[in-house]
């Protein structure tokens, strides 16, 4: 069997905790400690984000589509593939090696969805982004983590609570949708989108490609008040 060499690691802002990226032949992995984040082989969950997010989209025009994390590229490029040419869509990554990557060891994961011109890469915390934002954005897209708790980042926590998801529905324009990409389910989250007034769908999806293996989950959430 091949082995896993380790290519490079990175410091996550904020934390003690370091990102290791390895390779294992075409295959690649992203660890963080003992815990695989991702791996190249299993896209299908983060490619069902973009496409089950998007579907809600359809025919508006020039949508605006915020998503949190680049990983390994999976849903950017699954909503490039569905999104109209007048889109835009902006990534925010925490971890600036990650985007390094991406260029570079992983250029042949990406196919290059970082230079379409529909793509902005923004640099920095999603939290940030979404809190100095009003009416902005027809989707917001997370994945930033294993989940509503979060794991890679304490911080990322506050994406999550009742004041995260308050200031993601302000920055969602009239009829905008937020997803939530989790490894597992969890019902305190989904009571919690409520309490925040959210009309939640929970679907749940496989982690692999190919539709086989684990299942993941994603939360599709529109304002409650704004349901027809």
């Amino acid at each position: 069997m091949i082995p896993w060499v380790e290519l490079d690691t990175a410091d996550i802002p904020g934390e003690t905790t370091t990102l290791r990226l390895k390779r294992r032949g075409e295959e690649f992995s992203i660890m963080l400690g003992a815990n695989e984040l991702m791996n190249s082989r299993l896209s299908g969950s983060e490619e069902a984000l973009a496409e089950l997010s998007c579907e809600k989209l359809a025919g508006r025009k020039k949508p605006v589509v915020l998503i949190g994390g680049l990983g390994m590229g999976f849903t950017l490029r699954a909503a490039l593939a569905v999104l109209p040419p007048d889109a835009r869509i902006i990534v925010a990554e925490l971890v600036p090696a990650v985007v390094k990557w991406a260029r570079g060891e992983m250029a042949s994961v990406f196919s290059g969805a970082l230079d379409d011109p529909r793509v902005e890469i923004h640099t920095g915390d999603v939290v940030s982004l979404i809190s100095s934002s009003r009416e902005a954005y027809d989707a917001i897209l997370l994945d930033v983590d294993n989940g509503p708790d979060g794991l890679t980042r304490g911080s990322n926590d506050k994406l999550y609570d009742l004041g995260g998801l308050g200031r993601a529905r302000k920055a969602l324009k009239r009829g905008g949708v937020l997803s939530v990409w989790s490894s597992a389910p969890d019902p305190r989250f989904t009571a919690r989108m409520a309490k925040a007034g959210f009309a939640t769908e929970l679907k749940m999806v496989r982690a692999n490609a190919k539709r086989r293996g684990a299942k993941h989950v994603i939360w599709l959430a529109v304002p409650a008040s704004e349901q027809n």
